[in-house]
């Protein structure tokens, strides 16, 4: 039988808890995962039933959301994260990393994290979940995925400020993104020969070099290489004809060159169900498209849709990559 995923419980003081219970109560053991964490942080309406090792989630999660138990020295308040909690948030990620790599999870899923709460009550030296992960694995390049039924979208560059994207936007840099990307799609998709679309950098791809050169200059080069190479690729396009429906059937994957080149797309398209899916890892790490939201943090109101999402797709793709 395969490994449950397992579940971070990201920052307890967020929305963490509340969307791991609505989450447990949609799918109800038919997609068996375990939460590690705090129980005494869940609402207090949920059945949980604490678990010794990840193996007993799939009998247990009929009935009661399974919680691989982690203390923390100080309880959830919603809405105002414990500098003392901060340390246990962290090692809860380690912990999780470790049973997937162990093969007792098939999957990392991850609560959301605030990563000032962590900075300042644990000296947080890592930007966020993805590169904590990435280190965790010895792995020196990961690729940010941003995933939903109507479109997957790469950001070749991500958390920069804009003026700083035509210098950070290297050969090697994108070449890499490029072929992790097409990589993930065929082990963890199942895509046999993944269509690749490449966003240019300026207003409709520079234009021939009206609108700028990075385009011709580099990135062309780039895509005709793997091209060569045997990928189904294509570009660089102008971003803004991308992504209308007749223009998503013909890829399967799109990069572009930015944050919001990616992003807005994705989020005018499914804002609800987005997942954010870190590729290049030695295992599989899916999440929620969104934050802590410390300003609904308590009020039962919370959408655990987005996690819902990332728990299915981190599920289809361990099956893939187990096939």
């Amino acid at each position: 039988m395969p490994a449950p995923l397992a579940l971070t419980c990201g920052e307890p003081a967020g929305v963490g808890p509340e969307i791991a219970a609505k989450a447990w109560d949609d799918l109800r053991g038919r997609l068996p995962f375990f939460l590690i964490g705090d129980p005494s942080h869940l609402p207090a309406n949920v059945p949980v039933k604490a678990i010794s090792h990840p193996s007993e989630a799939t009998t247990v999660a009929p009935s009661a959301l399974p919680v691989l138990p982690f203390a923390f020295p100080d309880p959830a308040i919603s809405g105002k994260p414990s500098p003392a909690n901060a340390k246990a948030v962290i090692d809860v990620i380690a912990r999780a990393a470790s049973l997937v790599q162990s093969g007792m999870a098939s999957a990392v899923v991850t609560n959301p994290i605030n990563k000032k709460a962590l900075k300042d009550g644990a000296g947080f030296a890592y930007p966020g979940h993805t590169e904590y992960l990435a280190a965790l694995a010895g792995v020196d390049r990961v690729v940010m995925m941003l995933a939903c039924d109507a479109l997957k979208v790469v950001p070749a560059t991500i958390h920069i400020p804009l003026s700083e994207v035509p210098a950070a936007l290297t050969s090697e840099l994108l070449t890499d993104t490029l072929r992790i990307t097409h990589d993930a799609l065929r082990r963890d998709f199942g895509i046999a020969s993944p269509r690749v679309a490449v966003s240019g950098l300026n207003p409709h791809a520079g234009e021939g070099g009206a609108m700028g050169t990075e385009d011709d200059r580099m990135i062309r080069p780039v895509i005709d290489k793997l091209r060569h190479e045997g990928m189904a690729i294509f570009g660089p396009l102008p971003a803004d004809t991308m992504f209308h429906a007749k223009a998503r059937d013909g890829y399967d994957v799109a990069v572009a060159m930015y944050h919001d080149q990616a992003l807005i797309p994705i989020k005018t398209l499914d804002f609800d169900q987005g997942v954010n899916v870190t590729l290049g890892l030695p295992f599989i790490r899916t999440s929620p498209d969104h934050g802590t939201a410390f300003d609904i943090a308590g009020r039962g109101i919370a959408s655990p849709s987005s996690l819902i999402a990332a728990l299915k797709m981190a599920d289809r793709m361990a099956r893939a990559r187990r096939a």
